[in-house]
């Protein structure tokens, strides 16, 4: 799994606040999925895999040269998913997550309600081992936590398109991704 195109590409690690097991449901996860759609779309981001796990994500990406860069679109997209998990949280009544997350020791004094930790964790992909690395971590996400017993089988990854080949329309894909240019 050669990579060339590494320039300026991030792996990347959004962790909720705190830790805490919110993406619990399957419409949690969809918020998380369109909102990177919406980015790919209309804001230049670049996704080339991905994982979603109960209390954070894992993303390789990168920015267009037209975008306003990786660093506005992640915050973007922290922003819009924090109010839109935020309304999700309220409608199911899931008032310990609502109050554990307001109490927060880690959110902002004068934010009211903080999702996300505010570091990404960015690690630049300079070398195809590093990505390779990468690329294994995040799909063996779900596995080492016991979710799933393959890769591929974890829904909400990169790794059912790029192990078993499928184009990135295939009604299997969940959240299609770039393919790596070689």
């Amino acid at each position: 799994m050669q990579r060339k195109d590494i320039d300026n590409t991030y792996f990347l690690t959004l962790t909720v606040i705190e830790w805490i097991d919110v993406f619990t449901k399957p419409q949690y996860f969809e918020v998380l999925k369109d909102s990177l759609i919406y980015c790919v779309k209309q804001k230049g981001l670049i996704l080339y895999e991905y994982v979603f796990m109960t209390n954070h994500i894992h993303l390789i990406a990168k920015a267009t040269e037209e975008s306003e860069g990786l660093d506005a679109i992640i915050r973007d997209l922290k922003s819009f998913t924090t109010n839109k998990i935020k309304a999700l949280l309220k409608t199911d009544n899931r008032k310990y997550i609502l109050r554990l997350i307001k109490n927060s020791l880690k959110s902002k004094k004068e934010n009211e309600f903080q999702l996300w930790q505010r570091e990404n964790y960015p690690e630049e992909i300079n070398s195809d081992d590093f990505c390779n690395t990468k690329i294994e971590y995040i799909w063996n996400n779900p596995v080492k936590k016991g979710y799933v017993l393959n890769p591929e089988d974890w829904l909400y990854s990169s790794a059912k398109q790029k192990i078993l080949e499928l184009p990135a329309d295939h009604p299997d894909i969940v959240l299609p991704c770039a393919e790596w240019e070689v």
